[in-house]
C-alpha cells in the first residue's frame, strides 16, 4: 500500500466487529464463528431481503454483544447512523447479491447493491477513520468476494491473489468491480482493507436455489433435478462453517492490503456433486420409486458458464495457519442431514418456488 496505515485490531473481547449481510448464509456462519471466540459486540447489518432471514441467527441473538440492525447498505444516512453509534473496530462485509442466474435475469440489482453499497461503506470507514484519535486503531476493512471474479480456468492450474481478472457473468463483474474499489480505496486513502475470495460454499442454512440445497429438495420430493449441459464444470467446494474460520482469521491477523484466496481443496464436476447427494440421500433416505440419480435430467446450459474455478489456498495456509477441516463427502454428508432435519426451515424462508423455477435465462421463465 502506497499510503500505509496499519494497525492491528483489539482482541475478541475488546473488539466490535459490523458485519453486513450476517443474515444470509454466509454472514450467519460468521455471526456463529465470532459468538463462539466471544467477541464483544457484534453488529449484524442486514436488509432482510430474499435471501436474509432472521431464523438463521436466531439462537446468536441470545448472545450479550449481539446487535441486529435492518439497514440497506445503498442507504448512506441510515448506515452513517449505525457506524456512529456502535464505532466498530472492523466491517466484515458480506453482503450481496450472490446468484449468477439472477445476475442473468436482472442485473441492475447487482450493479446497486454490490458496487454502489461497496462504496458507501467505504466512504464510511473512511470518514469515521478520519474522525478517530491517533492512538485509536484504524478500522479494519474485510471486502469478502469470490474466486468467480477471475473468470474461468481451462483442465488445469489454479486461481491465485495475483490471477488476472475476467469476470464472465453480471455477478462477477459486479464484484470484481467492488474488489477493486476496495483496493484503491486501500491504497488512494490508506484504508485498512483486506480482501478475500472463496471457492463455492455449501453446508446448513443455505437459501435454497444453489445447486445443493436445489438437489436435495428436488430429490426429496421426486422431482426431476436439472443439471446444466452436460454437468461438466468444475467447482472447489468449500464448506461454510470453515470459510467462516478463515474469515475471521483473515479479520483480525491478515495483513492490510493483502488478498486471501479461500478454498476448500474439493475439486468436483456439477455432474459428481449432484450424483454424490443421490447416493447418499439412496444410503439414508430411500425413495420407493428407485434410486435418485434416475431424476437427474440434462438442461440447456446458461449464458456465460465458467468451465472450472480452482483455488490455490496456500497463503491463507502458510500465512495465517488455517485449513479445512471437512472434506467434501463429510461435509456433504453433514449438510443433507441438516436438511433432512430442517425441512420447516426450508419452507418458511420461501426455498419451495426458489428451488422450483429455472433461472438464469436472461430474462425469460
Amino acid at each position: 500500500m502506497s499510503n500505509e496505515r496499519i494497525s492491528s485490531i483489539p482482541p475478541p473481547e475488546q473488539c466490535t466487529v459490523l458485519v453486513t449481510g450476517g443474515a444470509g448464509f454466509i454472514g450467519s456462519s460468521v455471526i456463529r464463528c465470532l459468538v463462539a471466540k466471544g467477541y464483544k459486540s457484534i453488529i449484524n447489518v442486514d436488509a432482510l431481503t430474499y435471501a436474509g432471514n432472521l431464523i438463521t441467527v436466531e439462537k446468536e441473538a441470545a448472545y450479550s454483544g449481539y446487535r441486529f440492525e435492518q439497514a440497506d447498505i445503498c442507504d448512506e444516512d441510515r448506515m452513517r447512523w449505525i457506524f456512529n453509534h456502535y464505532q466498530p473496530n472492523a466491517v466484515m462485509h458480506l453482503a450481496a447479491e450472490s446468484h449468477v442466474d439472477r445476475s442473468i435475469d436482472g442485473p441492475a440489482q447487482f450493479i446497486e447493491t454490490n458496487i454502489k453499497g461497496t462504496f458507501n461503506l467505504l466512504e464510511l470507514v473512511r470518514e469515521a477513520s478520519e474522525r478517530r484519535e491517533s492512538d485509536q486503531s484504524d478500522i479494519r476493512f474485510h471486502h469478502i468476494s469470490t474466486d468467480e471474479v477471475y473468470g474461468s480456468l481451462g483442465g488445469e492450474g489454479y486461481f491465485l491473489e495475483d490471477s488476472r481478472y475476467q469476470p464472465n457473468s453480471p455477478y462477477s463483474a459486479s464484484k470484481a468491480a467492488s474488489d477493486h474499489l476496495v483496493r484503491a480505496w486501500g491504497e488512494t486513502f490508506g484504508l485498512n482493507i483486506v480482501v478475500s475470495n472463496c471457492s463455492n460454499n455449501y453446508g446448513p442454512y443455505q437459501y435454497p436455489e444453489k445447486l445443493i440445497p436445489v438437489v436435495i429438495h428436488r430429490a426429496l420430493n421426486g422431482e426431476r433435478i436439472p443439471v446444466y449441459g452436460k454437468g461438466e464444470n468444475v467447482r472447489d467446494w468449500l464448506f461454510v462453517d470453515d470459510h467462516a474460520r478463515a474469515l475471521e482469521l483473515v479479520m483480525r491477523t491478515g495483513t492490510a492490503g493483502r488478498t486471501y484466496n479461500i478454498g476448500g481443496d474439493s475439486e468436483k464436476t456439477n455432474l459428481e456433486v449432484v450424483e454424490s447427494i443421490c447416493d447418499i440421500l439412496d444410503e439414508i433416505q430411500p425413495a420407493a420409486s428407485g434410486p435418485h440419480r434416475d431424476l437427474i435430467s440434462f438442461v440447456t446450459d446458461r449464458p456465460g458458464h465458467d468451465f472450472r474455478y480452482a483455488i490455490d489456498a496456500t497463503r491463507v495456509k502458510s500465512e495465517l495457519g488455517w485449513s479445512p477441516s471437512e472434506s467434501f463427502s463429510s461435509g456433504l454428508r453433514k449438510t443433507i442431514e441438516w436438511y433432512l432435519d430442517n425441512r420447516a426451515w426450508v419452507e418458511s424462508v420461501g426455498g419451495q418456488p426458489a428451488a422450483s423455477r429455472r433461472q438464469g435465462l436472461g430474462g425469460a421463465s
